[in-house]
This record gives structure tokens, sequence and C-alpha cells, in this order.
């Protein structure tokens, strides 16, 4: 572990608390890179493989009509998400500061738009889906205590609050412990899904092909329900990005981000069009169609006493996927504290454990928040627009920077082909919840554009012109939470600015 020294005292851009000093000491604490290529591996995989493919991998299913387009749609579906996450391992190796689109945003188009995708993270889609993977998680886990009945509500939301209180209590101990967890249960998801491919592969060799007859037969001809079928498997294909948040943190990221990317990428692609083959090999189309939780529906069919692992499996599938969004958000909020559009003491760190402890507090916080809220399902619908512009924002400003900044250097660096061909990809996804979800799209760009009067007055208007009570209170309640998470302010190293 690295020798302790602290940031140097300095005065807090938003009103926030100056660090402790470290007397005879030069050198600022940073963020340790602790992420190995097998760890950044395993965030990808595991935040992409959430408990979609298990649960209801019919969103494909139901607007392609056939099992012949539908998997067609899966692998485009694969390789659109490969152009995006090529396109990202060029930007971070490019721009090497963590916070994902946050910080492509930033560079490119300045501190307004930047700030708008923070806000639509902070507000709705951060919490929103970690507490949803939550419920989930809880879900599963109640399901064998209350077989016959509905599991109670407070006990759901108690244990779903339990989860997120342990993965945050984990990743605030040692960002080891962080990507240890989430490389046990990637193995254990990963397991499970080889064990409904390899029975779905073993029936067709057993000559159990019947649902392959006539495969293309019924195929949707509406072009708008093949438009939602590949919406759909997309959203499915969401979390490629994942290792662009916490790229201060690994080791070697000029070599490893890309790396991680490309082995990830195909191996999500085949495990997912396998997966459905070996669903389609079982179950009949109106039986996929109308289960609630497809991969148990499979197993009743062909694990017999053992159809218990595929529950345990989502479970599981859930955990991890809750860490690496833990994991992926924290650092979101500390880079957007470091650029002075959050509360300066979110950028501290633990002067021993090196983890962003107040990020991360206040991350699971704002997830509790939205586990007290009934309906919080309803809320992820809010939020897809927002999503896919601000993906498609930073793969435009990769297109900008190439232009604006022709010398710069680029450790890889893609054909203009794949930008493009994405940007048009996500001007796609962007109208596609328009045209069919045209009022949680509209509630959704609503909130965004919220952020627009807190941008100006808490970030734009220069400090000394905010009100004294407010900055008194955001330096004594950053004073107090330094003292209480014993922490200190953090800089980004001098390579990634």
């Amino acid at each position: 572990m690295a020798s302790y020294s602290t940031a140097p005292t300095q005065e807090a851009t938003n009103g926030g608390p100056s660090a402790a000093k470290s007397k005879g000491s030069e050198e600022s604490m940073k963020l340790k890179k602790e992420i190995s290529l097998l760890n950044g591996v395993c965030l990808i995989v595991g935040n992409m493989i959430g408990s979609g493919i298990f649960v209801s991998p019919k969103g494909v299913l139901i607007h392609s009509a056939s099992y012949g387009l539908s998997l067609v749609v899966w692998t485009i579906g694969g390789i659109f998400s490969v152009f995006g996450a090529l396109c990202y391992a060029e930007l971070g190796t490019t721009i090497t500061k963590s916070g994902a689109s946050y910080a492509y945003i930033l560079e490119a188009f300045g501190g307004f738009m930047a700030f708008i995708r923070l806000w639509t993270s902070l507000l709705i889609i951060e919490p929103t889906s970690q507490a949803i993977i939550a419920i989930t998680f809880s879900n599963y886990m109640v399901q064998p205590v209350f077989p016959t009945c509905i599991a109670p509500y407070v006990a759901n939301r108690l244990l779903a609050a339990a989860c997120i209180c342990l993965l945050t209590f984990v990743n605030c101990a040692y960002v080891k412990w962080g990507t240890r967890v989430q490389d046990f249960f990637t193995y254990a998801k990963v397991i499970a899904l080889i064990a409904v491919i390899i029975t779905g592969l073993v029936k067709i060799g057993q000559g159990h092909t019947q649902n392959f007859e006539g495969l293309f037969e019924g195929s949707s001809q509406d072009p708008g329900g093949i438009a939602l079928a590949l919406y759909s498997a997309l959203f499915s294909y969401s979390g490629w990005d994942t290792l662009n948040f916490v790229t201060e943190e690994i080791k070697d990221p000029e070599r490893n981000l890309p790396l991680a990317i490309a082995i990830s990428m195909p191996i999500v692609t085949v495990i997912y069009i396998l997966t459905n083959v070996a669903y389609y090999t079982i179950l009949p189309i109106n039986a996929i169609l109308d289960s609630d939780a497809v991969a148990v529906t499979f197993a009743d069919q062909v694990f017999g006493v053992m159809n218990w692992t595929i529950p345990l499996a989502v479970a599981l599938s859930c955990f991890g996927g809750l860490n690496a969004s833990i994991l992926a958000s924290s650092r979101l909020f500390f880079v957007g504290s470091r650029e002075g559009h959050l509360p300066d003491y979110l950028c501290m760190i633990h002067v021993h454990r090196y983890t962003p402890v107040p990020a991360l507090l206040f991350n699971g916080i704002m997830a509790l928040i939205y586990l007290c809220v009934e309906d919080v399902f309803r809320l992820i619908n809010y939020y897809s627009f927002s999503y896919w512009f601000f993906v498609g924002l930073s793969i435009l400003g990769q297109l900008y920077l190439r232009w604006k900044q022709p010398e710069r250097k680029r450790p890889l660096k893609l054909s203009l082909f794949y930008p493009i061909i994405f940007c048009f990809l996500t001007v796609f996804l962007v109208v596609v919840p328009l045209y069919s979800d045209t009022v949680n799209s509209l509630i959704g760009i609503g909130i965004a554009l919220s952020g627009v009067p807190v941008y100006f007055l808490c970030i734009y208007t220069p400090a000394k012109k905010r009100p004294l009570w407010l900055r008194r209170a955001i330096a004594k309640s950053g004073l107090l939470i330094q003292k209480v998470c014993y922490s200190v302010l953090t800089e980004m190293d001098d390579k990634a600015e």
C-alpha cells in the first residue's frame, strides 16, 4: 500500500472545506490503480449481464414475433454495442479521467452539458436502477421462504436496503474487496448461464429441434416493431461503459481498458445469443411470452430437483450487478465533485483505505431514498431518452475532438466509420422512446431540464455571490463529513488531465 500523504490545503471551489495538510509532503492523495485486466472484464460482464437475461429476455421476441428474427436482432444489437464500446475505448484512452460520458461531454462541450448529464444520473438514473436491482435481488432471495404467497412488502424492502448497505460498506472498505466481490459473482452468473446453454445444446443434439422449424415464420413485417425489438436488444446490452467510470483506477489503462472491452463484448454477445437459443429449444413462443421469469420456467422443465439453482443465480446476478453499479456511480459523483459540479467533500478519499467514502455513502443514501418509493419501477421509464442522448452526445464529442484537436495523443485511434455509425444509431435510440413512450420520455426530458436553474444558481454563479448562509452550511457540513469519514480532498493524476 502506498504511503500516506494528504492533499495540499486549498480553497474549496464549491464552498466546501479545505483539505488537511501533511507537513513536508508534496504528493497529493489519489485513488490507487488497483483494477487489473481481469477485474475490468468482470466489471463489464457483471454489469451487462443483469437479471434481464434470466427473467425477461422477451422484449425482443414480442416485437420480432419469431425465433429467427429475434436471433438476428440479438446479433445486430451485439454488433452495434461493440461499435459503441470501441468508441468508448478510444475516448477512455484519450481522456483518461474517470466518469465515462460525463468526463467526455465535459471535455468536448463544457460544463453546462456535463452538469445536466450528472444531474440526471444523480436524480434518476443511478439511484432508480440500483433500487430496482436490489428489489429484484430481494424478490428472488425471499421466494423460497414464501413459496405460495407474495412476500411482505416491508420484508422485501428491508432485505433490499440491507443489500445496498452491505455492498456500500464493502466498497468503502477497500477497492480490492469490491473487485473481488465483482469477480466472484460474475463467475457465478456466467457459470449459471453456461449451464443453461449446455442444456439447450444437448437437447438440440438429441434432436429437440421442433421449435426451430419455420424459424422465420410469422416474423414481424412492421418496421416500427422491428425498431422496438432492436431497441430492447440494445438496452439489454447496455453497461459496456462501466469500466470507463473508473479509468483512473485501472492499471495501465491504455492497454487494459480497450483490451477488457475487446474481451468482454464478444463474451456477452455469444452468451446472450446462445442463452436465447437454449430457451427457444425447450420453450415454445407462447410459454416465453407468458412467463414472468423465463429462466425459472426453463429450469422447471429441464433441471428437475435442481431447479432452485436458477432463482439463486438470478439473485447472485443482481448482487454482482448492483456491486458494479455502486462502484461506477460513486466514481461519477466523485469526479463531478472534483470538477466543481457537486460539493467538494464528495471528492474526498479515506486517508488509509484510498476509497471515496463520502461519494459511496452519498450514492447509497440516494438508493435507499428511492427504495421508499413504492412504485419505483415506474421511474425507470423516465430515463431511457436521457441515457441514450448523453451516450450519443459523448460519441459526438469524440468526432468533435477529432476535428478540433487532430494532433492530440490517441493511443487507440479508430476509423471514423465507428463513431459516425453509432451516432446515427443513438439518434434512433433517442427517437424510439419518444415514439413508443412519449409521455414518460417527456417527463425524463423535464427531469433533465430541471437541472438548468440549479446549474446557474449553484455552479455558474461565483461562490462569493451565493447566499452567505448557504456557503456556511456547505462548509460546516463538509468539515463534519471530512472528520466522520476520515477523508481528505484528492487530486487527479497529472497524466489524466
